[in-house]
């Protein structure tokens, strides 16, 4: 068993980012130092080392004379991120397909699995946004393209927010999980083409409905 150690620092920004991503934290809202050290009880250094890893997440921005805030949701940053995933991805999974052992494609179908145990709580939107963002790298780790696959981490990482909402506002799961469980089909018969075509469908098509969550959240 392999026991992580986590420092301050790593700790204080899983707290700062799960207020944010969960909406404990609006959008636009300051992130006063003093008073995150002072909840989190840490010292202000831990924090401020937090807040600069967030900010290069696309969780935070540093604005002249009012410090960090939250960012807020923006349908034009869904389209270049999910557009460039869309891409990414479809590549790394191209790749991919012909290398992939039984033994990865075994750990993919686990899971799946425990995508659909945590869909049957009570809180998906935190377990299930971790599942599905590894389900999808346990699909490419094959392709053996590092520097890729580490630009798709991050573009997961910029995603995640906007995953949640999907999840919390507009019931995403229902729609994924049967896409999930097609797109492992296909890789496992090795059909390539229309694993991508599925890849990209569901990629895209789930930006498309996260966009109009915004827009109609902007609007209200």
């Amino acid at each position: 068993m392999v026991v992580e150690y986590k420092t301050r620092t790593q700790v204080v920004v899983e707290a700062i980012r799960e207020k944010i991503l969960t909406g404990a934290i609006k959008a636009g809202e300051p992130l006063r130092q003093a008073a995150l050290a002072e909840e989190l009880k840490v010292s202000r250094i831990p924090v401020r080392e937090a807040l600069l890893q967030l900010e290069a997440e696309g969780l935070v921005e540093f604005e002249a004379h009012k410090g960090a805030t939250a960012t807020k949701l923006s349908a034009e940053q869904v389209t270049e991120l999910f557009e460039l995933r869309a891409l990414l991805e479809c590549e790394l999974l191209r790749l991919a397909i012909p290398k992939l052992t039984e033994a990865e494609l075994a750990q993919s179908e686990q899971l799946l699995q425990q995508m659909s145990t945590a869909y049957q709580a009570a809180d998906t939107s935190g377990s299930w946004s971790e599942l599905n963002s590894r389900f999808h790298m346990s699909l490419y780790r094959a392709a053996n393209r590092p520097l890729t696959y580490e630009m798709v981490q991050n573009l997961n990482s910029n995603s995640d927010r906007y995953i949640r909402v999907h999840l919390m506002l507009a019931g995403g799961v229902k729609k994924a999980e049967p896409e999930h469980s097609s797109l492992l089909q296909l890789v496992r018969q090795k059909k390539a083409d229309a694993a991508c075509k599925l890849l990209k469908q569901h990629i895209l098509g789930a930006a498309a409905e996260i966009k109009q969550l915004v827009t109609k959240l902007d609007a209200s």
